[in-house]
């Protein structure tokens, strides 16, 4: 595959005057130095440099690539042209999928796994991949249904009132050589602005690649030294999907929000006092975040696939609002006991996803190679615990009362992340 990296930018944010963004130090290298060498770490050797702005500096500095066992080819844009409109330069020269990067994106991924995400819709005109972030609100988003397809491009600003998956483009993509037919020539254009929504109105497959890795901007002062904090601590490296990460699981009616024993109402959702801010210190450490919820109103008729996710996409909402995220969300639909009025009898099954069976868990796992033996189960049922304990992992019970299956008890979700995030319970 073939990498194009656009390293347009100027970094006046960042007080640049001499190099372009791009080019600015993180470790003793170029951002840009850094790129290349994760893509050659995965077998791709064929790169083109899409610059503008101090053009003369990137090719200086890279040359052909031999140096670093890659073949570059620099392309200068002749005045802005937005990402998009830079990548249409590239129309006619490649023929086949291509991946690619912002050269002011500091990122550690697992390339074959999004190649071999992206190889599952060869008919797609591509794949994006996105992620949550702690500043949803004032991000373009994305949102995709349970297939992994990208179903509605939502850029900022983003209607008053209306809830939204925290799903956020990172700016990292494999396009079909299809998409120069929605790019025009010679004009500013950018992705997240123009061409996404477009392609999606049209009716093209764009597959959502969900990750917890670290894609990060350095657009600001602030940003570019956080994320040489995070490179120099190695947390960066840390986070790519192929070592495994521990997890903070979390049940959610009683743990995230109130119970909702009877029919729940997208209304009546609320976040329990303290909730975001423990989501928030789970979200600044290595630990993931995922809900694990028992959603057995489904099987009984009360109340629908489409409420229920939309429950959830008010959950994000709030969390977001707040600078909070959770990396993903499983819920089991079944019941097993049958006689409710406007059931639905498919979902009336023994499962092996509804709690206390650890398959939501195990799932999760599978997808996001989370190490169950280092990670915990948040809950404040019997079952919960359960969950946990039949997961491998260990657990903390939200209750005021013992049980035999906790490892720790609390009186709420602020309590049990400070338990466990600063080192309480070793």
């Amino acid at each position: 595959m073939q990498l194009v990296i656009i390293a347009g930018g100027k970094g006046t944010r960042l007080g640049l005057k001499d190099i372009p963004k791009p080019m600015v130090q993180i470790d003793g290298k170029p951002l840009l130095e850094h790129q290349i060498e994760l893509a050659k770490s995965y077998g791709i050797n064929e790169i083109f440099i899409l610059s503008g702005h101090l053009a003369h500096v990137i090719e200086d500095y890279f040359g052909d690539g031999e140096k670093w066992g890659v073949k570059i080819h620099h392309i200068v844009e002749p005045y802005p042209l937005g990402t998009a409109g830079a990548v249409k330069l590239l129309d006619g020269k490649i023929k086949d999928r291509f991946m690619v990067f912002y050269g002011d994106v500091v990122m550690d991924f697992d390339l074959d796994s999004f190649i071999a995400f992206d190889k599952k819709f060869a008919n797609s005109i591509g794949t994006t991949l996105v992620h949550p972030n702690d500043h949803p609100y004032d991000s373009d988003l994305l949102e995709i249904n349970k297939d992994k397809v990208v179903t509605r491009v939502i850029p900022k600003p983003h209607d008053d009132g209306e809830y939204y998956q925290n799903l956020v483009n990172a700016a990292v993509y494999i396009f079909s050589p299809k998409i120069f037919d929605y790019i025009e020539e010679g004009i500013s254009q950018d992705f997240g602005k123009h061409i996404l929504k477009k392609v999606v109105e049209n009716g093209e497959i764009l597959a959502g690649y969900e990750t917890a890795e670290y894609i990060k901007d350095m657009g600001t002062a602030d940003r570019f030294e956080k994320v040489k904090n995070d490179w120099i601590t190695g947390k960066v490296s840390r986070l790519n999907k192929k070592n495994k990460r521990p997890c903070i699981f979390l049940d959610r009616d009683g743990v995230i929000n109130p119970n909702m024993d009877t029919k729940p109402t997208l209304e009546d959702f609320v976040l329990l006092d303290g909730v975001a801010e423990a989501i928030k210190m789970i979200n600044q450490s290595d630990y993931l975040t995922v809900v694990v919820t028992n959603q057995p109103m489904i099987a009984k008729g009360f109340i629908s696939f489409e409420e229920v996710e939309q429950t959830h996409k008010k959950m994000e909402t709030l969390l977001g609002e707040q600078h909070a995220f959770v990396n993903g969300i499983y819920f089991c639909p079944h019941h097993p006991e049958k006689g409710f009025e406007g059931e639905i009898p498919e979902l009336k099954i023994e499962c092996e996803c509804r709690k206390p069976k650890p398959g939501m868990l195990l799932k999760a796992a599978q997808d996001m190679n989370i190490d169950l033996e280092k990670s915990w189960m948040i809950g404040d049922s019997v079952r919960d615990l359960l969950a946990g304990k039949n997961a491998g992992c260990r657990t903390v019970f939200i209750s005021d009362k013992e049980s035999e299956y906790a490892d720790f008890v609390v009186n709420n979700l602020k309590e049990a992340a400070e338990l466990l995030l600063k080192g309480k319970c070793f």
